[in-house]
């Protein structure tokens, strides 16, 4: 008999799950719940991001004053009526406004514009916003020749709340029942199409729960919340189809319920281990950007994961014996699931017969798809071009960038005394006034009017910059703040310091950050794929043949993005209007998700193929026989991906857009050309140079992975 010692992790997890079954689902029902409930609970506030570059310093040297910056709001007069911008100025509530400003009128004298802070304390600002608002609608109601457009700090920010709210429950509103019916349409019976929702599920709330008490000290956005959602029912529902379809094969084939649970734990089961830790790890990249936010995201995404893997192993087992073959009831379709695809073998056996051909063909393919990321522009999004026009505060913004550029979307300019005395000195004060010359002087990047406020012994300086917001003419007016307009003035007042912020200086602070710690990201996840399937796999042939499968996959997905969303093909199809560039960000974290996620389907398919050359098989042979009993659970799982992923595509955001776009060409590319063509053409060229070290395991050797 085997010492314990000797007996795969998985199958021990598995075996004890199986044996105290009511144990290991309530435990798992109680880890959920108390996770939840520990979030729900937990004292403190939330932690907020460090931004990047001199946008951080800005934010810092605000932080350590006393109160905070008095927050704007901007009214669009258009066209100008004197009679509405005086009842406007006359209307609006003097407890709740202060420091009302206009109206400026524009160059064509056709748009007027009215300026106000909002009065502190913070805690009453939104009321005070409220009443604003109302006092805007009633100018508005007594003047409907004239538009009244508002759009400010407070109002666009909770805009941006809605849109990400309103994004996220449409997102999971739509997911869990197309998720479903193609469950129904793989399994034929509604219990076991459920056990996948099931895992995804409660693998989601646990997640959501741990990331809400880790959030007390990371920062965390709504795109690590969409990624808990995404990944989370992509990994539930791919651990549990490689789970219960070879628990159902080896029932099929007449094996007890007990030995057929062994037989998935040892096999299935360690190679869900495998692929869990492999994306976890790949998902570590994202940590050596520096970023605070895409840290909150990278961890959040690799907890689901964990979580994922780990209910997968314990749970899922427990709940598999509970049900026994009572899984298959509620079937609703008479057809049950072959074990091996006729399609996908029949493409494999004509593949190796001409390997060089067509793994030659789809290569190229791939190469051509991938053509437009050559020519691929990065730029973060504003407010102004990310969400839709549709929001009335959006179209506001927008055209308030139109007819005074930058008052939207101001840069933030802080001013501190280095030794911690007060700023506001007759020095400062006159360097500021400086300011407006070198407006003037800048050719119209940047402009008026300069809003001045005091934070405590701090200056804080608004100055509208050209463009959009995020453009290259929005970066070339940042760079004449930073570089010209501030060194001549401000820079020259001893003792003095000053950083600018604001929603043109962050992203392109970020960008730079990126676009400097990429190389690094795709480095690291490329060692890390490289040595753990070597490991895994016990070769050095396939770790270098997945890592250019996945680079061609993704530079697939690259082109398509660049090609629909910077030059602007099928935007009328997808619903929404060019954007002119790819988000900065979403290259580096596609290729760190994508790259993660295929292990799954990768590491599935190369068990089942050395599984066969283990028994005896040809490399050929081996490779038609591994794709044609993994293919079903392949094609199945990246259906359901590709469905919820497109699923983005319909939501506010240009970049949830680009991301599930991204995702989804990127996995079916994967699951079809890849995993159809190139895998089994570059399986056939190697022959048995890829499995030379991977001979059958001994007591004396490490366990490596089975077959699923």
């Amino acid at each position: 008999m085997l010492r314990t010692s000797s007996v795969p992790m998985a199958e021990r997890v598995v075996g004890w799950s199986v044996r105290h079954r009511a144990i290991a689902i309530a435990g798992w029902l109680t880890f959920v719940a108390l996770s939840l409930l520990a979030s729900a609970v937990l004292p403190g506030e939330k932690a907020s991001g460090a931004d990047p570059g001199e946008s951080g310093r800005a934010k810092v040297a605000l932080s350590t004053q006393q109160g905070s910056e008095l927050l704007r709001e901007n009214i669009l007069i258009q066209p100008m009526s004197d009679a509405a911008a005086n009842d406007l100025l006359a209307t609006l509530p003097r407890d709740a406004v202060t420091d009302i400003s206009g109206p400026l009128i524009s160059q064509d004298g056709r748009s007027g514009l009215v300026t106000f802070g909002l009065r502190q304390p913070d805690e009453q600002v939104k009321a005070h916003l409220k009443a604003a608002t109302d006092a805007v609608a009633q100018v508005a109601a007594r003047h409907p020749g004239v538009r009244l457009a508002q759009a400010g700090d407070l109002s666009l920010s909770g805009v941006v709340d809605k849109a990400v709210s309103a994004d996220l429950e449409r997102s999971g509103l739509f997911s869990l029942p197309v998720t479903l019916l193609i469950l129904i349409a793989v399994f034929g019976a509604l219990v076991a199409a459920s056990v996948p929702l099931l895992l995804a599920g409660t693998a989601v709330l646990a997640a959501v729960g741990l990331v809400g008490v880790l959030q007390r000290w990371m920062a965390v956005n709504s795109v690590t919340y969409a990624m808990i959602l995404l990944i989370g029912l992509a990994v539930g529902v791919d651990y549990t189809l490689f789970f219960l379809r070879r628990q159902r094969e080896e029932r099929a084939a007449g094996r007890s319920e007990s030995e057929a649970l062994r037989i998935t734990a040892k096999t299935s089961g360690h190679v869900v281990l495998v692929s869990g830790v492999t994306v976890m790890l790949c998902l570590g990249g994202l940590l050596f950007v520096g970023l605070d936010n895409l840290r909150g995201a990278a961890i959040g995404t690799a907890l689901v994961v964990g979580v994922a893997m780990l209910g997968s192993v314990t749970m899922l087992p427990a709940l598999l014996s509970l049900l026994g073959d009572r899984v298959n009831r509620g079937r609703v379709l008479r057809r049950v699931p072959a074990n091996e695809s006729r399609i996908w073998t029949s493409v494999a056996r004509g593949v190796v017969k001409r390997p060089a051909l067509w793994g030659g063909l789809a290569a190229t393919l791939l190469v051509v798809l991938a053509l437009p990321a050559l020519g691929m522009r990065l730029q973060d999004a504003a407010v102004v071009n990310s969400l839709p026009r549709d929001f009335p505060t959006v179209d506001a913004a927008v055209r308030m960038q139109e007819a005074f550029p930058g008052s939207a979307l101001p840069a933030r300019v802080v001013i501190w005394d280095t030794k911690g005395a007060n700023a506001d000195t007759p020095e400062v004060r006159a360097a500021i006034e400086g300011l407006h010359d070198e407006v003037a002087r800048s050719g119209g990047l940047l402009a008026e009017p300069l809003a001045v406020m005091k934070v405590d012994k701090a200056i804080v300086v608004r100055v509208p910059l050209a463009g959009e917001g995020t453009d290259e003419l929005s970066n070339r007016a940042l760079e004449a703040l930073r570089t010209k307009a501030l060194p001549a003035t401000v820079g020259k007042v001893d003792g003095i310091g000053f950083a600018v912020s604001g929603k043109t200086a962050i992203p392109h602070d970020m960008a730079e950050l990126v676009s400097g710690r990429a190389p690094l990201v795709y480095l690291s996840v490329g060692v890390l794929a490289f040595i753990l399937i070597g490991w895994a796999f016990r070769s050095l042939w396939i770790p270098l043949v997945s890592i250019v499968l996945n680079l061609l996959s993704i530079g697939a997905a690259y082109g398509a993005l660049t090609w629909i969303f910077q030059d602007g093909h099928l935007s009328s199809v997808l619903g929404f209007t060019s954007y002119g560039a790819v988000v900065g960000w979403l290259p580096m974290f596609l290729f760190v998700l994508l790259f993660g996620l295929s292990m799954d389907y990768h590491i599935f398919i190369l068990s089942r193929i050395r599984e066969r050359w283990r028994s005896g098989a040809s490399p050929r042979d081996a490779v038609v026989g591994g794709i044609g009993t993994s293919a079903g659970v392949v094609t199945s799982a990246a259906t359901i991906m590709v469905a919820v992923f497109a699923i983005f595509v319909t939501l506010n955001a240009i970049e949830y857009k680009m991301l599930g776009t991204g995702m989804a060409i990127a996995i079916l590319v994967d699951a079809t050309l890849v995993r159809g063509v190139l895998l089994p053409a570059a399986m056939a060229l190697l022959g048995d140079r890829a499995w030379k070290r991977s001979q059958a395991p001994t007591r004396a050797q490490a366990p490596s992975v089975s077959a699923p």
